[in-house]
């Protein structure tokens, strides 16, 4: 049997964070144009209660169809820059949604100058006791490859907005698998991938990040937390991707995915890994 190296990795983690969601069982006939649903001050509709997506910042709520008709949210923030500063397109990890996962983050990417497109794929849920709400419109069992579609469609989504800047695609866990996939399918659209928690094996057939190697064209970063990079087949990808030119840092201490940048979910300081992540943003388009 194949290791699921995004199963092994989630030692210590809610075993929500490793499982596939949502599928939707009758998708729409045809795709919708794309919509902004946030109000003209910025402040992002459909706010969760409490107003617990405040963490996220005011971003716009967006919305649009991926190509089998599958609608798809997501959250627009812009930065105080240019229309042709970098947009890092946030992908999130198994179990989670957007504002949840990437809550702590956006803020620090918006402020250092880029614009950030959040993505609820419909492989997810309220691990990070934020909704999903792609996941929350669809029924079903998914897999993690289902997902795919959500992805394409956010670099589809991206090409409506006015932003002209380099599109960075981040994934975490599966999704960070996935990426790999979509720089390797369209590398004419992606200047950047950063990969947090890459996963691999049986339940990623089809979207294993080994198999878009080859096609990968774009400076790409994978990130590890120790306690990941000590597990023998982790390894074996590890070695694999920098033959293939992937840059690799393991983070100490370190959490499973985006998380390793939060320092209350990695369980102590993480300007180092801002700093490397930080730094190969710096290199985008330069």
């Amino acid at each position: 049997m194949r290791l699921f190296i995004g199963f092994v990795l989630c030692l210590g983690v809610a075993s929500l964070a490793c499982r596939p969601k949502a599928e939707p069982a009758e998708p729409a006939a045809s795709a919708a144009e794309p919509e902004l649903a946030g109000g003209a001050d910025g402040a992002a509709a459909g706010d969760g209660e409490d107003g617990e997506v405040g963490d996220a910042g005011a971003g716009v709520e967006v919305r649009f169809a991926a190509a089998d008709g599958v609608e798809v949210y997501g959250d627009l923030h812009r930065a105080d820059a240019g229309a042709d500063a970098p947009l890092i397109i946030l992908f999130h990890q198994a179990g989670g949604s957007a504002r949840g996962e990437y809550g702590p983050i956006i803020p620090r990417l918006v402020s250092a100058g880029y614009h950030v497109l959040a993505i609820d794929q419909r492989s997810g849920g309220d691990r990070f006791k934020l909704p999903n709400r792609t996941a929350a419109g669809v029924e079903g069992e998914v897999g993690y490859c289902d997902a795919y579609p959500d992805l394409e469609a956010a670099l589809v989504f991206a090409a409506t907005t006015d932003l002209s800047g380099p599109r960075v695609i981040w994934g975490s866990s599966y999704s960070a698998g996935l990426v790999f996939k979509l720089a390797a399918e369209h590398p004419e659209d992606v200047a950047a991938v950063l990969g947090f928690s890459p996963a691999s094996g049986e339940p990623m057939a089809g979207c294993d990040p080994g198999d878009s190697l080859a096609g990968l064209k774009a400076p790409t970063l994978a990130l590890r937390p120790i306690q990941e990079a000590e597990i023998e087949a982790i390894q074996a990808q590890t070695e694999a991707f920098k033959g293939a030119g992937v840059e690799v840092y393991v983070s100490d201490p370190g959490s499973h995915g985006s998380s390793m940048l939060v320092p209350e979910r990695a369980g102590g300081d993480t300007e180092a890994t801002w700093g490397v992540v930080l730094a190969f943003l710096g290199r985008v388009g330069s």
